[in-house]
């Protein structure tokens, strides 16, 4: 596990069984064609509250932040990349989207003393990041680039994962109300 008593865990939407094997099927491309295997450690999700550290192991009071929320349509819509280095399915950042995520990140700074995450919120599903090579990254961006890929789900709840040194684990699903 992680060091001083501590776990690692993040909070994440994750898409209905169908997307999530579609989702895994790009990853496993990324791994096959390119050599980029690091996204197959986690379910296909879209982040919402980055990976923290905890010593707690009872998360049981975000379910009052999952009450407070209304399940909303999440649309992807092809692909995206930050720089030359992650490609992910394009999120659509709906307002729905959004709240949920500004919502839930203040419960999490509020009730547990989780810092913010700096960086601007932008919702996506990684396909290829961190062992994806920049020598190979062009012709990964120019494989799925060329990709259409249109879905759409419900969010009807929120998911707490937790890394158990290999990868990531659902510990707890938070059902919106």
């Amino acid at each position: 596990m992680a060091s001083g008593g501590t776990n690692l865990y993040f909070i994440a939407l994750l898409p209905d069984q169908i997307i999530q094997d579609e989702v895994t099927a790009f990853k496993q491309e990324a791994q096959a064609r390119f050599g980029s295997g690091h996204a197959l450690r986690s379910p296909p999700h879209i982040t919402l509250v980055p990976p923290f550290r905890s010593h707690l192991s009872d998360f049981s009071a975000l379910q009052a932040s999952a009450d407070e929320q209304e399940p909303f349509s999440v649309q992807l819509r092809d692909f995206e990349r930050f720089g030359n280095r992650v490609i992910f399915v394009n999120v659509v950042p709906e307002p729905a989207l959004l709240t949920c995520q500004a919502q839930i990140a203040d419960f999490c700074h509020q009730q547990f003393g989780i810092s913010p995450d700096p960086r601007p919120f932008h919702p996506h599903m990684t396909v290829a990041f961190k062992d994806l090579e920049r020598a190979v990254f062009p012709n990964a961006w120019a494989y799925f680039s060329a990709q259409a890929y249109e879905r759409m789900f419900t969010a009807d709840a929120f998911t707490l994962l937790m890394h158990t040194g290999q990868q990531w684990e659902i510990k707890h699903r938070f059902a919106f109300r």
